[in-house]
């Protein structure tokens, strides 16, 4: 699962994108004005930013010049309806990694999210494995020694991000702006819950000391390191 910012006024065309990518099991955010959309990237992190370039409020190179000013590095997808080649490197000079003209196709809309995500993480569909833990983002599965183990989608998306980055710690913070949307509510006890229902189904029965998410206290939590 990847978390997604899309920023676009067309609501119908926005609704329609979110329940694409939503399909494709990513968390996805949604925004109508270029405000609203710094007001999210300041709040919460995410993997791939789809910006349409005219928006109400602040317009989106605006919206990607500032969000680059300011130290983010999140790949953006720009949406236009121009077709203006200086337009568009003038887009691609402000910092946007990739350009989609409207109209477009879903298909080949996703293709192009696909290969963005994979340019920092790896590629998106591919099972990930820990010892003899295996999850597929694109099934939405996780099995343990071949074994199928349901978890909740939050729980599943809180896996998969530790998957993602293994030994790498993450304080509450940082999981809950990852992971949780960024109207949620969640607070630290919200990790810790998912944390506890993530051991209760995949740790072995009596070995807590070798528990797959190491607790680093006054630190965060991190898949163990083998």
């Amino acid at each position: 699962m990847s978390k997604i910012l899309v920023v676009e006024d067309d609501k119908d065309l926005a609704a329609t994108v979110q329940k694409w990518l939503e399909a494709e099991h990513h968390l996805v955010e949604l925004v109508h004005d270029g405000q609203r959309a710094l007001d999210y990237l300041q709040a919460s992190d995410y993997d791939l930013i789809v910006l349409d370039l005219s928006l109400p409020t602040v317009d989106g190179m605006t919206v990607c010049k500032t969000f680059r000013e300011r130290g983010g590095e999140t790949a953006i997808l720009m949406l236009t309806g121009r077709t203006d080649v200086a337009e568009k490197e003038r887009g691609l000079d402000t910092g946007a990694d990739d350009y989609v003209t409207k109209p477009f196709s879903l298909r080949e809309f996703a293709a192009r999210v696909r290969a963005m995500l994979r340019r920092p993480r790896g590629v998106v569909s591919k099972s990930l494995q820990y010892q003899n833990i295996v999850l597929n983002p694109e099934l939405h599965v996780v099995t343990k020694n071949g074994q199928s183990v349901h978890l909740l989608p939050q729980d599943f998306a809180l896996l998969e991000h530790f998957m993602r980055h293994p030994g790498q710690i993450f304080t509450a913070e940082a999981l809950i702006k990852r992971v949780w949307s960024t109207d949620s509510e969640a607070t630290s006890d919200s990790v810790r819950s998912a944390i506890k229902r993530i051991r209760q189904k995949l740790d072995d029965e009596g070995d807590e000391s070798h528990s797959i998410i190491e607790t680093n206290r006054r630190v965060g939590y991190r898949l163990r390191q083998p």
